[in-house]
């Protein structure tokens, strides 16, 4: 297996390393199983349909609704 190195803040490490111990994972392999997770998230989003938006400025601070839509409250 490739070894692939790569420097984190001590912060970072601090962060990751108390999610590893959470997990039941060593420092190492919490990055892989971060890093496996992000990939497959990153295939699966094929699907994912930008905004067709003409003016590249509001594309940028825009995004689609998603999600449930939210209940309306009945009046009394």
């Amino acid at each position: 297996m490739p070894s692939i190195t790569i420097n984190i803040d001590e912060d970072v490490k601090k962060i990751i390393s108390k999610r590893a111990k959470k997990n039941l994972f060593s420092l190492r392999e919490q990055i892989e199983d971060i890093l496996r997770k992000s990939a497959v998230r990153t295939k699966s989003s094929v699907g994912y349909k930008a905004l067709k938006i003409d003016d590249r400025l509001v594309s940028a601070f825009s995004r689609e609704k998603r999600g449930r839509k939210k209940k309306k409250k009945k009046k009394k």
